[in-house]
């Protein structure tokens, strides 16, 4: 398993969709987390965007489980960047085989 940071991006004209599937979108993820396919995910503070920390297998296995998430269904996000991360201390670099 690899990790994976994506990066959503928050647009302005998307903000009703985000209201609405913020619910669904975060039972999505916590269901993610139970199963340790996602192992961290938040706004960024300035509400521009959100970066989700991913366990898959490769990058296109992200981009489907990211194609799933209620808040890209539903127009919330207007911008996505995938990229593969290797972190090498801390709580997050245990699961890097």
């Amino acid at each position: 398993m690899s990790i994976f940071a994506v990066e959503y991006v928050y647009g302005p004209e998307a903000e009703a969709a985000r209201i609405e599937h913020r619910p669904k979108h975060r039972e999505w993820l916590a269901a993610l987390a139970q199963e340790e396919v996602l192992l961290a995910s938040g706004p960024y503070a300035d509400g521009a965007g959100a970066l989700l920390i991913f366990r898959a297998e490769d990058e296109a296995a992200v981009r489907g489980l990211v194609a799933q998430d209620p808040m890209t269904v539903g127009g919330g996000v207007t911008g996505l960047r995938v990229s593969g991360w290797s972190p090498v201390t801390g709580q997050l670099s245990r699961y890097v085989g």
